[in-house]
């Protein structure tokens, strides 16, 4: 008799991606291989390592847990990592017992990061950020091929809502990426898997699991979103609605990618010999493709991607499509932007 449904699901999720890895080491050492030889006969590459990020939770616990099972039958190294905020009373201790739990299913290296949380963006994004800071820095250390997270299809239904309440655009509806961070570091196996079969999962196993009381804090804008603004919505509109907004990241992040390519290839053509954006030439492009190219030249001069809202684009667009002798824009990272002689001009100070 096989495992239990719930069971199965998470760790034919793990599998396919534990596969991707495989597939991308293969291919690398291949294209290493292929490369002009040294002295002495290649070294076999070591098995890769995959670290599963744990809080305790049920959604990262039944993570850890199939990651535990599959890994060993792939020749593939799991190891662990639990972040440690420090923002409740008792989180070390907490934190050393989700140690201690990973060790349990056979991971090997299990560490536990204690991170300083900012205040800037406020405590969900400074939380986040402290977070993703201390994963990208023991994936380093340890040389890791990924880092798997647990985020299921509800995380990514409330991570559309959110976008969509800022109007932050396509972008921001396109929700979480399975594959993300530098060189693909990040993999999100669960994203087409809801957050009930994560939990029925650590329950069929017996698996422990800690219910973060921050997660039903009307305090914080995705607790309220979770357990307030997700259930009227279904009330109204009838079931499905989590599926449907997961569908809509999918279609949003096909249609943003291919909005980026096509920026992309365009923004060449819309620079003169000495590298500067051509006005008239930006003004004949799609709203689309012309903002995606003002938005990099931005970042490139200096503003922080993460403080460049829409409005901010926005602002800059209308200096080619209502030009009206307006002066200069300024941006985030002191960058300022204003035309001069029929060129945009974004720089710093």
């Amino acid at each position: 008799m096989g495992p239990h449904p719930a069971v199965a699901a998470i760790r034919l999720a793990v599998r396919r991606v534990l596969h991707d890895i495989l597939t991308e080491q293969t291919s690398s050492a291949t294209v290493r291989a292929m490369e002009p030889a040294g002295s002495g006969a290649p070294a076999r590459p070591p098995a890769p390592l995959v670290l599963v990020a744990c809080s305790g939770g049920a959604d990262s616990t039944a993570l850890a847990s199939a990651l535990a099972f599959e890994a060993p039958r792939l020749g593939i190294r799991a190891g662990g990592v639990t972040v440690d905020h420090g923002l409740q009373p008792g989180s070390d201790t907490r934190a050393a017992e989700v140690v201690q739990r990973l060790t349990g299913l056979g991971l090997a290296p299990v560490e536990s990061v204690a991170v300083t949380v900012g205040r800037d963006g406020g405590p969900e994004a400074a939380a986040r950020d402290a977070r993703y800071a201390a994963l990208d820095a023991l994936a380093e250390h340890h040389g890791a091929a990924a880092v798997l997270l647990g985020h299921t299809r509800d995380d990514q239904a409330e991570t559309v809502l959110l976008g969509l309440a800022r109007g932050s655009g396509i972008r921001s509806l396109s929700g979480m990426a399975a594959v993300s961070g530098a060189g693909g570091r990040y993999r999100r196996p669960f994203l087409q898997l809801d957050r009930q079969t994560a939990r029925k999962a650590c329950m069929v196993q017996s698996l422990p699991v800690w219910d973060d009381p921050h997660n039903t804090d009307p305090a914080y804008t995705r607790s309220r979103l979770r357990h307030e603004g997700l259930p009227a919505l279904e009330k109204a509109l009838g079931k499905g609605v989590v599926e449907a907004l997961a569908r809509t990241a999918q279609l949003s992040r096909d249609d943003a990618d291919a909005l980026d390519a096509w920026a992309s290839q365009a923004e060449a053509g819309v620079r003169d010999a000495a590298g500067r954006l051509e006005c008239a030439k930006l003004y004949a492009l799609p709203p689309a493709v012309r903002r995606r190219i003002l938005r990099r030249a931005a970042i490139e001069a200096g503003a922080p991607a993460g403080s460049l809202f829409a409005r901010h684009i926005e602002e800059v667009d209308r200096l080619i499509t209502g030009w009206r002798g307006q002066g200069a824009i300024n941006l985030p990272g002191k960058v300022v932007a204003q035309r001069q002689g029929g060129r945009l001009v974004i720089r710093q100070g």
